[in-house]
């Protein structure tokens, strides 16, 4: 499974997994994700690792729930809610890493700990992890596994870089997972054993509307710097699948097909009915992919036709 991060909308994650879990026919072998959907990720595994599928829905609800009723600013930094353009249209240009903290690490990251075991990662009974960081110094993508997950991975993987510090990992700054794979999809295909991969992709990528305010421009910006690298990700697989991975069979679900106006709502966005509603509607989608794959089968997609299609499969 492929988790992209993108705020609040990875409530649309939240709904999706919850619905997942329900089936006991799917197993997860691995799991890689970016930002919001690091956290999904952390806290699916950890549930799984723990208590099995019971665990990890719980874990997955606790989480969001919390989420909704405390609203806060933390909250948005817990899910990497604030872009770098956004931020600075918020808050002014005097905001800068390192200058604006209102709440530090440790806050953050005992809000983590509250709700994922990282220990439970490294038991066998954890599905694989691909979690993505921005390293600083030259920009690459860093993957943490699961020997190496910690809070401060996770801290790292949704760091907003104009309204954060940097995360530092032994010696090395990061930044938000999502600048550099959105979410990890070729490093995912090459080491999962696992020949379906399911992609949830919760930031829309398309829109019907010219922006034309300061705002409506950083959030189209936004969603289309968010999808930039996954789209070249996805134009890779397709091309090397023929002769590297023939029997590779990739599905999407994406929160723009069940949520109206997606790309005209912010990320931000903590409302309490917009979460229950992405949720919901994740819920939905999932139930929706799993009919579609019992009338049509998982077949792979045939030459020439894209992976990216949301052709049913098993994750």
């Amino acid at each position: 499974m492929a988790l992209q991060g993108g705020g609040t909308f990875a409530a649309f994650t939240w709904g999706v997994l919850e619905r997942l879990l329900e089936e006991p026919d799917i197993e997860i072998d691995t799991i890689s994700g970016a930002s919001a959907g690091a956290v999904n990720a952390l806290l699916l595994a950890s549930g799984l690792a723990e208590g099995g599928r019971e665990a990890a829905r719980s874990r997955l609800n606790r989480f969001w729930v919390r989420l909704m009723h405390e609203a806060s600013f933390r909250s948005l930094m817990l899910v990497g809610g604030f872009s770098p353009a956004g931020s600075s249209v918020a808050f002014g240009p005097t905001l800068r890493s390192g200058q604006f903290d209102p709440f530090d690490l440790d806050p953050l990251r005992q809000a983590l700990s509250r709700d994922i075991d990282f220990a439970a990662l490294r038991e066998v009974k954890s599905p694989r992890l691909l979690i993505a960081a921005t390293r600083i110094r030259d920009g690459q993508q860093q993957i943490f596994r699961n020997d190496a997950i910690t809070a401060d991975v996770a801290l790292a993987s949704t760091c907003p870089p104009l309204v954060h510090c940097a995360v530092e990992i032994d010696g090395e700054a990061y930044w938000d997972g999502g600048f550099g794979g959105n979410p990890p999809l070729v490093r995912l295909v090459q080491e999962t054993s696992a020949t379906d991969v399911l992609l949830v992709q919760v930031t829309p990528s398309r829109d019907s509307y010219v922006p034309i305010t300061l705002a409506a421009i950083d959030r189209r910006l936004d969603q289309i710097a968010a999808n930039a690298a996954l789209n070249a990700e996805i134009a890779a697989i397709e091309w090397a699948r023929p002769q590297t991975a023939p029997s590779l069979r990739l599905s999407r679900i994406a929160a723009e097909d069940s949520v109206d106006g997606l790309a005209q709502r912010s990320s931000t966005d903590l409302g309490r009915g917009f979460i229950r509603l992405l949720h919901r509607s994740g819920r939905e989608a999932a139930e929706r992919w799993f009919r579609q794959g019992a009338i049509a089968g998982a077949a792979p997609p045939a030459s020439g036709q894209s992976i990216a299609a949301t052709e049913p499969a098993l994750a």
